[in-house]
């Protein structure tokens, strides 16, 4: 079965990540690419004209397609079964946007934080927390659809420690507190178009912090018993700083831990080696096989080296050892606009295919 796919915010770093991701998908076809009313009726290699942020040129497929405006969306959904959204508007513009095309019957798999901590949209990292997508049904119910929903996946800065952490939940994680190394390319800039950041480390991300701790206690969460909505962990506590860092892609977390029941350092590593997923299971196309990897070697897992381990949507952990004050810290990194943006999205939506929550219209 192909899918036709829109790609909402498509000329952004992200939207263009996706744009890349989609060329020969197994069961993706994009048939839409949407932007703002200034790009709209342009080629798509004319809408990203000097903005172009990879090394690579642009997928041929994608070059000659004629860019829709994205308040269009009647128009779009008539020419798509889905779309991926990543775009750039303020919170309130952003919501608006993806319920109208909810409410036009089109799934949405969002890259934006607008709809995360609605309690009835899943925010979805598939190897951990695959059943929310159980509140769909509700969210239709709100919604008045029958195949429109919205679907997001978590921010990029959790998505290197959450997964880390998530072997270890059974030991009772009382207390976290992670300082996240995060690349210029979360804020959808290279180095040549941000110069100021060679040489350089921002100590402020605006709202990452919040983010940081407030969204890996719903990704934790448990369905409702009535299945209406998603409810948020109560512990553990995390605490987390954010810092931006020269480096083009690639989030780094140092991560220190206690727990209820400290594990050892074996039981830890062994964890996570042997830890497996259902998107793995299911042979998702995006799915990395491990999810998880560790290394032994004390100057790893590092940031040229190791970001595109599984094709970028593994996730990698180094430097377990005892910590004075917590039980124990360790270092991971993922890629963030791979496992963090589109990659994840795209693995999303992959998911929700597979489990019938998004079907093709013909």
């Amino acid at each position: 079965m192909r899918y036709r796919v829109g790609v909402i915010g498509a000329t952004g770093m992200v939207g263009q990540r996706f744009v890349r991701l989609l060329e020969n998908h197994p069961w993706f076809r994009v048939t839409a690419l949407c932007a703002s009313p200034s790009s709209a009726g342009k080629t798509y290699e004319e809408a990203v004209k000097g903005r172009w942020a990879f090394d690579c040129p642009i997928p041929e497929y994608a070059k000659r397609i004629t860019v829709t405006d994205a308040a269009q969306v009647e128009k779009v959904a008539a020419e798509v079964d889905f779309v991926f959204c990543a775009v750039s508007l303020p919170k309130s513009e952003t919501r608006a946007l993806e319920e109208a095309y909810a409410r036009a019957e089109v799934p949405v798999v969002s890259n934006n934080s607008a709809c995360r901590q609605l309690p009835d949209v899943p925010m979805m990292i598939p190897e951990i927390n695959g059943g929310h997508a159980g509140v769909i049904a509700a969210q239709r119910r709100r919604l008045g659809t029958k195949r429109g929903f919205i679907a997001v996946k978590p921010n990029c800065s959790i998505q290197s420690y959450v997964p880390a952490l998530t072997p270890l939940l059974g030991c009772g994680i009382q207390k976290i507190s992670v300082c996240t190394y995060q690349a210029i390319s979360g804020a959808g800039k290279t180095f040549a178009r941000w110069p100021e950041m060679i040489d350089n480390v921002i100590p402020y991300i605006g709202g990452e912090e919040e983010k940081s701790e407030q969204e890996p206690l719903k990704v934790w969460g448990t369905l409702s018993p009535s299945g209406d909505e998603i409810i948020s962990a109560a512990e553990p506590v995390i605490s987390a700083q954010c810092l931006r860092v020269p480096v083009s892609d690639g989030h780094m977390a140092a991560v220190s831990v206690s727990f209820e029941r400290k594990p050892s350092a074996e039981e830890m590593i062994a964890a996570w080696r042997q830890f497996r997923t259902e998107p793995e299971r299911m042979g998702l196309p995006s799915a990395p096989s491990p999810f998880l990897q560790y290394f032994d070697e004390p100057d790893r897992p590092q940031t040229r080296l190791d970001r595109d381990f599984g094709g970028g949507m593994g996730v990698s952990i180094g430097r377990l050892r005892e910590d004075r004050i917590f039980d124990w810290r360790f270092v991971c990194l993922s890629h963030n606009t791979l496992r963090g943006a589109a990659g994840g999205g795209v693995l999303t939506a992959e998911y929700l295919c597979a489990k019938g929550l998004i079907e093709a219209k013909e």
